[in-house]
């Protein structure tokens, strides 16, 4: 095996370096895709939780429609950040 050489392929490490690098964001791009579809967002104001267990796109529509209603101080976070900032308790039998 020569320097600067891959072992068993003609490529360079630098070559393969970038391979490896472009499969690891294609793979990270498709778990953020993922979780955008999974129903795992909600919707706050500042006083409350408004709705959760949505999917990215089904948030961004309720945020929308309450807009439409003058409805101010909305965020889209995931539900675990939303049960943490409402002081949500768990249920005694997850204790």
């Amino acid at each position: 095996m020569g320097k600067g050489k891959a072992k068993n392929s003609g490529e360079s490490p630098n070559a393969q370096n970038k391979e490896t690098a472009a499969a690891e964001a294609d793979s990270s791009s498709n778990n953020f895709i993922s979780e955008l579809r999974e129903p795992r967002w909600s919707v706050v104001s500042f006083e409350q939780r408004i709705a959760k267990n949505l999917t990215y796109e089904e948030a961004v529509k309720k945020i929308a429609d309450l807009e439409k209603q003058r409805v101010s101080g909305l965020c889209l976070i995931t539900d675990e950040a939303a049960k943490r900032i409402s002081g949500e308790k768990k249920p005694k039998f997850l204790k």
